[in-house]
């Protein structure tokens, strides 16, 4: 009944957005006359904010269509490589006709990066994509609402989502380097301690960031929500099925509106201010504010529904069980076995200021991968990062996309191996130019032992 009264509610306030909209150009386009009359600029400051807080927020594009590498701009093309009821595999294809940065492309290591599936688009890692660009090869998984696949697709599990983890790794091949962000640190895990379990060739690196390995560490207001709360509360009181004027009608799902709402609970001062300045901002006519402003809420505000069973099954396996910490996490039948991976090296980044994933919560992921020799292992703490800071913004740019390059790069050739890293390449993944921002080796002890802010 909730979900068909949001929808409800959405459709009425649609007409109003759009009459704020249309009000708010009548009274700033140079042409109207009432742009000239006194207080116009506050009226149209006003309802351009009610039209953004209104209107209905669709799923941005990527909008990326070109690139530097090396200095050439070269033309992106977004295609899709692979497409399944519940995701599809992107990769972005650069193309330049001159020699030598096509050259210096086909040498380039591959990623994946695997978008969160936590309420909002993959397109939320857009600044983290265009940075890979620059110097790798880029695939990422874009997942589809769940409200727009059918019932007859069937259901959608945790499990089905390791699955499709291992399937696109094996479609681009073992010397992909694996990048997941949030949420899918657990299930990339698990994908890839499988993978090692059976035999198979695992990625050449994961690079896991600002993730739940282990949720009991540092626990944040998620975390304690999913503790205090029990299984059938979740399911009771925060699953409800897809209105009829949706493909998806009658799929069980977490509605995205539901997990945005928590999104702003968790700050709401910081999201008041937040508009407020933007109404300043256009009532100064600082247009590059205002625009900042727009390109966050447009992406922050569009979000997806989450397939109950997919939801649930986090819950239970991640946050309130410790499946994964705990060794007791089966998939399909087979136990999760992180000590099993030996030839993927590992890098591990947190924001020191990360509300979403508490201090060390990733991090936890080198207690659990013992296989992985130490000097193929390494962490990162981005000093002054939030959750959202690791992976976009000034600070992934400027700290955390170097080391993650570097990191990549100097593991061309021993994480396939298994070998020691070269000086110089070791150097390179963990330049110490600052030691309190410089990525430091990471043991099973020091992992234990060392404190940090939380």
């Amino acid at each position: 009944m909730l979900y068909q009264l949001y929808e409800t509610q959405r459709a009425m306030m649609a007409p109003f957005a759009e009459f704020a909209s249309a009000s708010a150009k009548l009274y700033s386009h140079p042409l109207s006359p009432f742009t000239h009359t006194p207080m116009a600029q506050r009226v149209a400051a006003g309802l351009d904010l009610v039209h953004r807080l209104a209107k209905e927020y669709e799923k941005p594009a990527f909008d990326i269509t070109s690139v530097q590498v090396s200095g050439v701009e070269v033309a992106v093309q977004e295609q899709v490589i692979q497409a399944r009821p519940f995701c599809r595999l992107l990769r972005f294809k650069r193309f330049t006709d001159n020699p030598q940065a096509l050259a210096q492309m086909k040498e380039q290591p591959t990623v994946l990066v695997v978008a969160p599936l936590s309420g909002h688009h993959s397109t939320l890692l857009r600044d983290t994509v265009k940075s890979l660009l620059q110097d790798h090869k880029v695939f990422i998984t874009d997942w589809t609402d769940a409200r727009m696949v059918p019932v007859e697709q069937g259901d959608f599990h945790l499990d089905d989502y390791v699955e499709y983890v291992q399937e696109f790794i094996r479609l681009i091949g073992p010397d992909v380097n694996v990048i997941s962000v949030c949420q899918p640190t657990v299930p990339v895990l698990a994908a890839v301690s499988l993978m090692a379990s059976a035999g198979e060739a695992t990625p050449r690196t994961m690079t896991m960031m600002g993730g739940p390995i282990d949720a009991r560490r540092s626990p944040t207001a998620v975390n304690n929500l999913a503790l205090n709360k029990s299984y059938d509360w979740f399911e009771h009181n925060v699953i409800y099925r897809v209105p009829l004027n949706y493909p998806g009608a009658g799929r069980r799902v977490y509605p995205g509106f539901l997990q945005h709402t928590g999104f702003v609970a968790m700050n709401p001062d910081r999201h008041l201010t937040s508009h407020y300045d933007y109404f300043l901002d256009l009532i100064r006519g600082d247009e590059g504010s205002a625009d900042s402003h727009r390109q966050f809420y447009d992406e922050y505000n569009a979000v997806l529904d989450m397939p109950a069973e997919y939801y649930l099954d986090t819950i239970k396996t991640v946050f309130q069980d410790f499946g994964l910490v705990n060794g007791t996490w089966e998939v399909k039948g087979h136990l999760v076995r992180p000590q099993d991976i030996r030839h993927t090296a590992l890098l591990t980044v947190e924001g020191e200021l990360d509300d979403i994933s508490g201090a060390g919560q990733t991090r936890a992921a080198h207690d659990l991968c013992a296989g992985i020799p130490e000097n193929v292992r390494f962490h990162y703490d981005v000093p002054g990062a939030g959750h959202y800071g690791i992976f976009s913004g000034r600070r992934w740019r400027e700290l955390v996309y170097p080391r993650v390059r570097d990191f990549i790069r100097s593991s061309a050739a021993p994480a396939a191996t298994g070998a020691s890293p070269a000086p110089e390449a070791t150097a390179q993944a963990a330049p110490q130019a600052a030691a309190d921002s410089a990525p430091r080796k990471t043991s099973r002890a020091s992992s234990r032992t060392r404190t940090r802010k939380g």
